[in-house]
């Protein structure tokens, strides 16, 4: 349900964005804007707490981001407030930014791997996923050495699961098809 809600309100200034071309620096803005609320908790918590009114939550803001945020994000964060959804921003970022890269055919993946990949296994990578997908791909890479080898790589809602660690529990699942 909060995806389905943060999805419309990312669209909503997206399409603020494209008609205004200014939709990569909306996304500066609200990462900036969301980064800034992670950090200081007292004042997001202020921010989604009952206590003050939300004219009180919008003149924060008014004042706060002002001279730091386009006009556009500030009454965007304003509408937020209004409707109780302040407490979404991250998942309207992370979604803000899905639809950027779908606007500018690019796919953000993350290969996940045992230990760093080397520059060229990370470019051959790069060019497989671009060939598959049709799209502009940026790989980074994710060490988390329980996947024990191989790699995972996850674009959007789709993941490659080619690890060790997922073969070796397959393995075991068949085992213990077999024994039982």
């Amino acid at each position: 349900m909060a995806k389905l809600v943060a999805t419309r309100y990312a669209s909503a200034i997206f399409e603020v964005g494209v008609e205004l071309n200014k939709e990569e620096m909306f996304y500066e803005e609200l990462k900036i804007i969301s980064s800034n609320f992670e950090e200081n908790e007292k004042f997001f918590k202020m921010l989604k707490t009952p206590i003050l009114s939300k004219q009180e939550k919008k003149e924060l803001i008014e004042n706060i981001y002002k001279d730091k945020a386009s006009l556009e994000i500030v009454n965007f964060l304003k509408v937020l407030i209004d409707k109780d959804r302040i407490s979404i921003i991250r998942e309207i970022v992370d979604i803000y930014k899905q639809l950027l890269n779908e606007n500018k055919n690019e796919i953000q993946a993350i290969a996940i791997t045992a230990v760093p990949m080397s520059e060229e296994s990370l470019k051959e990578l790069t060019y497989k996923l671009c060939e598959k997908t049709k799209k502009n791909v940026k790989v980074k890479n994710q060490v988390d050495p329980t996947v024990l080898g191989g790699v995972l790589v996850k674009m959007g809602n789709e993941e490659i699961d080619g690890t060790v660690k997922t073969k070796l529990e397959k393995l075991k699942k068949q085992l213990h098809q077999i024994i039982a």
